[in-house]
This record gives structure tokens, sequence and C-alpha cells, in this order.
């Protein structure tokens, strides 16, 4: 377990958690930056939650206006957001260089956390039967599963799939407020027929048609009847409409028609809207705006270029070199801060470092895991271009520099 501050440079934080140190001119310099940083969140949760020990070592942290819901929400809000995150890079092939024998070592303690997570003898059963909070982060792991079914789902045994396909049919029992919880509820029915189990397509089409009714135009949606100023929109809304859509698309579910494959495309130039105004966010120096309730997510509020790198789907006004060196400068932004990890490795409450007022009173440390949904890239291998292309400047570094920069219109979509 690594209890050093991750430091502002990249070879010391290569240091910090095992991978090797490499030069800012080096090609992947900024991926063995992020490849080190996540592996600092993974490795603390994972290797103790492949023992069955989490639960009883994870140092909690609770928000000071906590609402008491019980604090073992807190670890399946942990493993559930890290693995949603950490799931494409650890559904690349098997490699033998640096980065992939520790990939594949945590890969190996994921797959065992996933048992682990679903027997009720094992200390770090979840906590499946609870309130409703319990479908929030179901929602999170099953994400996990359907972003790298071929290293995280088909590796498992039976019991262990039939486990999981009951806790996750269980929880058609929490009635999901007209919120963006509706998609946690959609999340898990396409993960449930995307492994080829009896799905609801009433718990989809509702998320499909309220969210799309709640689009307010130029990219942005209200999470419910008002709009707030906030980063859900990356956290939960785009993300998470753009892949049930691409499940149904993919498996042709229960009501899919042609429609269906219009309002994905039409979920996709939502989001990449929605991240061109991301990336205008970002300052030379790679701070962000520190909008709305749950700012202490930090870096996951960049969730959807993340994404949209990750599946190659970028617009053109985001050229790849762009938006990695853009979101390399948030990364160190934020997490060069000292109190971002607490003594024993794990996540604290905060926005750059350890800040617990600026909880909210659902937050807990466990809660602060999603942030790794700002790593999804490092799902694309070492060799492709979007980390191999040459670094360029994103639009606030041309803006304040005097370079010229493209104008910025609404669209209509």
């Amino acid at each position: 377990m690594h209890r050093r501050n991750f430091l502002g440079t990249l070879a010391a934080s290569s240091a910090a958690v095992g991978l090797p140190a490499r030069s800012a001119a080096e090609p992947n310099s900024d991926r063995a930056f992020m490849a080190g940083l996540l592996q600092k969140m993974a490795e603390p949760v994972l290797s103790l939650m492949a023992r069955g020990e989490l639960q009883k070592q994870f140092a909690l942290e609770l928000s000071p206006t906590w609402r008491d819901r019980g604090g073992r929400v807190a670890y399946m809000e942990c493993f559930a957001r890290l693995m949603a995150g950490a799931a494409p890079w650890l559904g690349l092939p098997d490699s033998d260089s640096a980065e992939g024998l520790v990939r594949r070592r945590l890969q190996q303690m994921a797959l065992q956390s996933f048992v682990h997570s679903v027997d009720p003898q094992s200390p770090d059963y979840l906590q499946w039967r609870g309130k409703g909070q319990a479908l929030v982060d179901s929602a999170y792991f099953t994400s996990a599963l359907m972003r790298a079914p071929k290293a995280l789902w088909e590796p498992l045994e039976a019991t262990t799939k039939q486990r999981i396909v009951h806790e996750i049919k269980g929880l058609r029992r929490v009635d999901p407020p007209y919120t963006n919880w509706l998609l946690f509820a959609a999340i898990n029915e396409a993960w449930l027929l995307s492994v080829g189990e009896e799905s609801d397509p009433l718990r989809m089409n509702v998320a499909i048609r309220k969210i799309n009714e709640w689009y307010v135009g130029d990219g942005w949606i209200k999470d419910g009847e008002s709009f707030h100023f906030d980063y859900y929109g990356a956290f939960v809304m785009h993300p998470m409409l753009f892949e049930v859509l691409e499940v149904l698309v993919k498996f042709k579910g229960p009501f899919w028609n042609a429609k269906t494959a219009d309002l994905l495309a039409q979920s996709l130039k939502r989001m990449q809207r929605y991240a061109e105004h991301l990336e205008r966010f970002i300052s030379p120096q790679g701070s962000f705006p520190p909008i709305g309730r749950s700012l202490t997510y930090r870096t996951a509020a960049f969730q959807p270029l993340a994404l949209l790198a990750w599946r190659k789907q970028l617009p053109a006004s985001l050229p790849e070199g762009q938006v990695r060196a853009a979101m390399h400068a948030v990364h160190q932004a934020i997490w060069s801060a000292p109190g971002n990890f607490g003594p024993e490795g794990f996540l604290t409450i905060g926005f750059v470092g350890h800040q617990p007022s600026l909880g909210d009173w659902y937050s807990n440390n466990g809660s602060m895991y999603i942030a790794a949904a700002s790593m999804l890239s490092l799902g694309l291998p070492e060799n492709d271009s979007y980390w191999t292309s040459p670094a360029l400047d994103w639009t606030q570094k041309k803006a304040f520099s005097g370079a010229p920069f493209p104008k910025d219109y609404p669209v209509t979509y």
C-alpha cells in the first residue's frame, strides 16, 4: 500500500505508485502519470477487498453534514465507482510491460473483489439489501462489467455471476425518483440485456424519455424539473444515457426500432457539445470552475471527455492531443495537492486536497472514487494516437496567450 503524497512531477508520481518514471519529453509521459494515479487509487482498495478485508480496514470519513444512512454504503460506493472508471484500463490485453504487469495484478484483485461483493458469507459482502442508495452504486457496479466484460465478467465463476444477477434484479424494489436516478435503474437493465438476462424495458424507456425531455439545449440537461448549474451532466446524465442507448442498439432490446439508433446519434452529438464546454472550462493552469453540488467528485467532472476519447468519438473541434494535454493539466492541478489521499492511501473528502466542509449530506470518502471516471482514456492502448499525437494547447491556454482560438456558438440538436 502506497502512503506517500502524490507529488506534482511525473517522475515523483510514477515512482510513488510503482511505475517507471519518464521525462516530460518522452512519449506517453501523460499516460504514465495517469496510470500511476489510477493505481494509487485502486491498489489500497482492491488489495484489501480481494482478501475480504476492505470493510474491516477502510478508514471511513463522513461529511460533517452526513444524514444517517449507515456508514456501510461507503464500501459499495468506493468499490463500484472505482471499478466503473478503472474497467477500460483493466480490460486491455495482457502485456509484459511494467504497466501491463501492474494492470494484470489489479485485474486479478478486482475479480476476487467481485466474488466477495456478492457472497453473503464474506465480510466484504456489499449492502445490496439496504435503502435506495444501493440502486445508485449498483449502476456503477454494472457499468464496470459493461465496460470490460471480457476482463471482469466472463472470467467469473457461475455462482458469482448468478449472485450478481440476483442482486441487480433485486434492486427493482427501489422506485427511483424522477431525477438522475432513473438512469441508474436503466443502466442495470441495459447490463442485464447485454449478458442475455431478462431485462425490464420500461425502466430503460422511462429514463430515455425523461432525460430527453429534460434536455435544455446546447448540450445541457436538467436533472429533474429544475436546471442546476453543476457537473451532473458529466457525472451521470450524458454518459449513462449514451451507454444505455448503445446497448439497446447493439443488442436490439425489447423496444428497439430504427428510432433507437437515431436517439443514440443524437445523444452522441449532445455529449460532444457538452464536452466542448467542459474543455473550455479548463484554465491555462488546469483549474476549472468549482460549481455546484458534489464538487468533491473532483475530476469526474470530465468523464464525457474521457469517455469520448476512449471511444474515439471526440468531436472534430477537439483534437486528441489537445484533449490529452488539457486533461493532464486538470489531473496535475487537482491531484498534485497534498491531502487528496489519507495516511492509509484512501481518498479523502475535498476538491483540491482534504476539505471535509465541502462534503454534501450524502458524501463519504467512498463516494470520491467516482473521480476514476476521468481516466477512461487509459482503455486505449499505449500506441494509440490519443497517447502518441503531439500535445496541443487547449482553448483557454490559447486565449490567454493571445493566440488565435475558435469562437463558440450555440448548436441545436
